[in-house]
């Protein structure tokens, strides 16, 4: 697979000229949360994910083969790699800075822009490593270039020197990044090794042409200090170890390679590995220029395309009439995946690149998968057979539990008696069903005109729901707000929750753009969270996304969801002609059908948070809840007292 290395220019054409410029870095420190998610611990380590993007992008153009990644016993990290090295000579739009101060102290500068310097690259926005060094109260830069060796600190972002020449290099090339994050913005939050550790290995599984070397100067007692990673399997290492001792319906993984210049004439390419197994869950791990994509996007739609259309087409084959009947949900129900894809100048959801969105991947990694499936299909036609049962087993199951759940819901119609509370959608499955719980029979008389009458049900709730984290069982049973809820849902509380038994595929909390919605938000979270677990695991919990402000010029009118968004719209202006008109909406029962429908209720137009709990660190989460929305006050004061400082605007 080193074989298979992306085709780049050459490296005497990456220099200054390949730097681009589009705007200053002043609003970072300001709203981290803009261009890192946020300053948890996510966003913390995403922070070592972008420096480490950057060397890994010079790995995949051919111009590295090694990688060094370094927790440093201060909690700062270290980067380090063998490629061209940063440009160090005067930039051509900037003559008195180097090329090098250029891209560590400005947004959106970089060579991954126009294509020049990299055909496929992870950063593609120009903010990476610049954010990174915004958020570091101490960054410091090396770069072997050219048989000689240069150096540069920084201090938030800010120079603290010129560049200055070391000296000779002749057995040196490549960037050393050495950040330490500032406790200004993340508080006493600290860099874990497990996680880090994690990250590296996984770069190295996704480019089988790269070794990384790891290495912590912080011991937690179970992740090595050393470690080198270099995997020639690529994707299949990565699922044999992952399901290592797992009984599974293939002996090998369907997996594969395919340059996408071979079949599609476009620069590219994707790597692939699958098989299923009764003994876990399925799961997909997706991955574009060896970022994450923990939402997935187009490159996992069609992927799992080819693979559906493969199966269905092999049971035909075969004579299996009820392989028709298969959908992605059964592929997904014990399939274990892992994709990446390298494009050229893919197009992100998100300074932190959790969705593709480049439509041109879902048909080119469609296209490439398949032929390769349907040949290994009819190679081994044992696990073939295997797979299309299980598959065939899943699918009858799903049929017949929504049967079953037709006539409940027939039934359940009929039982339910919440006049003025519950309204109902006529479809008779699950499937493609959402539920909004909305803030007051206000706020439910809007949703009720927007909505869609087929698909989408509305609850709304009176007040703010029963904090549910230390109640007694028998305060939760009582509770008018939580039995309504539950008997809307179709599920039990607790141990008596059946993730088969929920009437509707998505529940939706719908609550005003306030403190007071956000409040009621949290409680409904907490509920979720502590009474079913499930419901959020199997990514069936969302929260809707309503405006806060109408902007009106004219004929154009425009949406915000917050002061910042309202600002920035008003200084730029909306294309119209006269004065802006500013109307704030106090509540969802403010907004007439038409602006609820088009800006959070639409699926076509509308945006949605689907919450998760995190993975890697499932524990925390629970922690959090527990300061936070627990019965000891002096915890969330505590936590008051260590996160006050990050706070930006209060509402009050």
């Amino acid at each position: 697979m080193a074989d298979d290395l992306l085709a780049s220019v050459s490296s005497d054409t990456y220099d200054a000229t390949s730097i681009e410029v589009l705007e200053g870095l002043e609003p970072v420190r300001k709203r981290p949360g803009m261009y890192i998610g946020g300053t948890d611990e996510r966003a913390l380590h995403h922070l070592v994910a972008e420096v480490l993007d950057n060397s890994m992008d010079e790995a995949v153009a051919g111009h590295a083969n090694r990688i060094e990644v370094e927790l440093n016993a201060d909690g700062s990290v270290t980067i380090r790699d063998n490629g061209r090295g940063i440009p160090v000579d005067p930039h051509p739009k900037f003559p008195d800075k180097s090329a090098l101060e250029v891209i560590l102290c400005t947004l959106h500068a970089g060579g991954k822009f126009s294509g020049k310097a990299y055909e496929t690259s992870g950063g593609l926005h120009g903010v990476g490593v610049s954010v990174v060094n915004a958020l570091s109260d101490t960054l410091r830069v090396e770069v072997a270039r050219n048989r000689e060796l240069f150096a540069q600190s920084f201090s938030r972002g800010i120079p603290q020197g010129p560049v200055e020449k070391l000296g000779a290099a002749p057995n040196r090339r490549g960037t050393t990044v050495t950040f330490h994050p500032d406790a200004e913005i993340f508080g006493s939050l600290k860099m874990k090794p497990a996680r880090l550790f994690k990250m590296a290995r996984s770069k190295a599984y996704l480019f089988s042409g790269v070794e990384i070397r790891w290495k912590s100067q912080i011991d937690d007692g179970e992740t090595p200090t050393e470690a080198t990673f270099h995997f020639p399997g690529g994707l299949s290492d990565y699922l044999s170890e992952t399901l290592a001792g797992a009984t599974t319906y293939a002996d090998r993984p369907f997996a594969g390679l395919v340059d996408f210049h071979e079949k599609f004439g476009q620069p590219g390419k994707v790597e692939w590995a699958i098989n299923w197994t009764p003994a876990r869950d399925g799961f997909i791990q997706s991955y574009c220029n060896t970022v994450p994509t923990p939402e997935g996007g187009t490159h996992e739609a069609g992927f799992w395309a080819a693979i559906l259309k493969g199966i269905r087409a092999y049971g035909e084959l075969v004579g299996n009439r009820k392989a028709g009947q298969i959908t992605r949900e059964d592929l997904t129900a014990g399939g274990s995946a892992l994709v990446s894809v390298f494009i050229r100048e893919p197009q992100f959801v998100g300074q932190t690149k959790d969705r593709l969105s480049t439509e041109a991947a879902a048909k080119m990694v469609e296209g490439a998968v398949r032929d390769h499936f349907d040949n290994w299909l009819a190679a081994d036609t044992k696990s073939a057979g295997a797979i299309l049962d299980f598959l065939v087993l899943r699918a009858e199951e799903r049929l017949r539990r929504r049967q079953e759940k037709e006539t409940q819901r027939k039934s359940a119609t009929k039982k339910l008696r919440l006049p003025g509370k519950l309204t109902d959608c006529t479809a008779k499955s699950r499937e493609g069903t959402e539920i909004f719980l909305v803030e007051g029979d206000s706020a439910g008389g809007s949703a009720k005109a927007a909505r869609n009458r087929e698909t989408q049900a509305l609850l709304p709730l009176k007040g703010k729901i029963l904090n549910v984290l230390g109640a007694a069982s028998s305060k939760l049973g009582s509770n008018t707000e939580i039995s309504d809820l539950c008997e809307a849902l179709g599920v039990g509380l607790g141990t008596r929750f059946n993730l088969d038994d929920l009437r509707y595929e998505k529940v939706i909390i719908m609550t005003d753009a306030d403190v007071d919605g956000a409040h009621i938000a949290s409680l409904l979270m907490t509920f979720f969270f502590t009474q079913m677990r499930p419901l959020i695991d199997q990514g069936h919990l969302y929260l809707a996304c309503p405006p806060l402000y109408r902007l009106t010029q004219g004929a154009n009118r425009l949406y915000v969801a917050d002061d910042a968004a309202k600002e920035a719209a008003l200084a730029k202006g909306l294309g119209g002609k006269g004065k802006i008109d500013v109307q704030r909406f106090k509540g969802l029962g403010e907004m007439d059908a038409k602006d609820l429908k088009e800006t959070t209720m639409d699926p076509k137009s509308r945006t949605l948070i689907r919450v998760t709990i995190d993975e890697d660190e499932p524990g925390e989460t629970g922690d959090l809840v527990e300061r936070l929305m627990g019965k000891k006050p002096e915890l969330r004061f505590q936590y008051i007292q260590e996160n006050a400082r990050f706070v930006e605007e209060l509402d009050v």
